[in-house]
């Protein structure tokens, strides 16, 4: 039996990128995460893993997640630092504190001195400052400065999840770092056949959002309401109606695959009383069937965030208006599919929607990991 190796996970959210490690031989034996209900998420699916719930910054976690690792053989440390001072969905902030969590994912490398590091955050960190001891560099640079002496870097950083067995356009910049006594450089896989919505998701049943303003208005809008939320839930607890406030959700009726709401001659986003919201193009948008959905983010949930209702399907209604189904942001189960989780992801049963869709749009795609550690696992082992 081939060997497994021994991993740390640092900044580990709930351990979304750790899905399918222990299939292929990897175990994680250290997390560490700072938000305690994200901490016990990640303990209820990796029970053997020692969760370290505290705070990176300070010198005595640093402490015991080293301690944790001694008279380990540490083959891999995982470090995702928060992106949302960078990200595109965020502030884009440069000063923002976040930003600076980086220094402390370097800094861990070094006292642990892993084989292999994957370094993983969006594609803005490649052009965002960190400011070390009064001197000011970008990320990238400081890194490469930090730990070019110990390890090579892989020739490829950017990638986009749709290139590997997920049905999602989210691109990431992942530093693959190889320490330098190891007798080859781990490189990124070759791109794979891209998955489209229609085959991830088109053979789920249709869902009909349910209305803020209360059943009896989600009723006489949708008379088939509660026979598709039967329906629905036979595939999956997690197929279950998302919430949407009832003007937002009549705009989406009128609204075409791979369109935004704000192209409708008539039924535009508007406010209470009648005019016109301004807000970003790829707001109140549907996803196209015939692409990958584009990147999912912590507001999922929300129809007037970035490009994230589902596709729809036209149909005549009863007064011969034609109509798109399905004017409502994924389901749990829906998206558990784009993400490329299990779609019987073992969630714990106290875990609303919120801090499930909150943790999945900070995550990285699994399958996206699992690629880029099995193409470690080919040449290493």
């Amino acid at each position: 039996m081939n060997k497994r190796l021994k991993a740390v996970s640092l900044f580990a959210n709930v351990g979304i990128a750790e899905t399918y490690l222990s299939d292929i031989g990897i175990d994680v034996i250290v997390a560490n995460e700072i938000v305690k209900e994200r901490a016990d998420f990640y303990k209820h699916l990796y029970p053997k893993t020692k969760m370290i719930c505290d705070d990176i910054t300070k010198e005595s976690t640093q402490n015991e997640i080293v301690k944790a690792c001694e008279n380990v053989d540490l083959d891999l440390l995982m470090a995702t630092p928060p992106c949302q001072g960078m990200s595109i969905a965020g502030k884009m902030d440069p000063l923002d504190e976040r930003n600076q969590l980086s220094y402390y994912a370097v800094l861990m490398i070094k006292r642990l001195k892993p084989k292999f590091v994957f370094l993983e955050n969006v594609p803005q960190l490649l052009t965002t400052p960190i400011k070390v001891n009064d001197i000011t560099l970008l990320i990238p640079d400081y890194i490469k400065k930090e730990l070019g002496g110990l390890y090579n870097f892989a020739d490829q950083c950017l990638v986009s999840a749709k290139d590997y067995d997920v049905p999602q356009m989210r691109k990431r910049n992942i530093f693959l770092l190889t320490r330098k006594d190891i007798n080859f450089v781990w490189q990124m896989p070759k791109p794979k056949k891209q998955i489209t919505l229609k085959e991830a998701i088109g053979n789920l049943p249709s869902v009909d959002p349910i209305l803020k303003e209360g059943m009896d208005e989600t009723i006489k809008l949708f008379p088939n309401f509660e026979q598709k939320r039967i329906e629905a839930l036979k595939i999956s607890k997690f197929h279950y109606p998302p919430k949407h406030a009832k003007k937002h959700v009549i705009a989406m009726m009128h609204t075409p695959s791979g369109q935004t709401a704000f192209d409708n001659e008539f039924y535009y986003p508007k406010k209470d009383n009648g005019e016109r919201v301004n807000g970003h193009y790829n707001t109140y948008r549907r996803y196209s069937w015939d692409k990958p959905c584009r990147t999912i983010t912590q507001n999922s949930g929300v129809i007037s965030s970035l490009c994230c209702v589902h596709p729809g399907r036209k149909y005549i209604s009863e007064n011969g208006e034609t109509l798109y189904s399905d004017p409502r942001c994924l389901t749990l189960l829906e998206l558990f599919i784009v993400t490329s989780l299990p779609k019987n992801w073992n969630v714990p049963e106290w875990a609303d929607e919120r801090l499930i869709r909150k943790v999945i749009g900070e995550g990285i795609p699994p399958m996206l990991v699992k690629n880029i550690m099995q193409n470690l696992l080919k040449y290493y082992l």
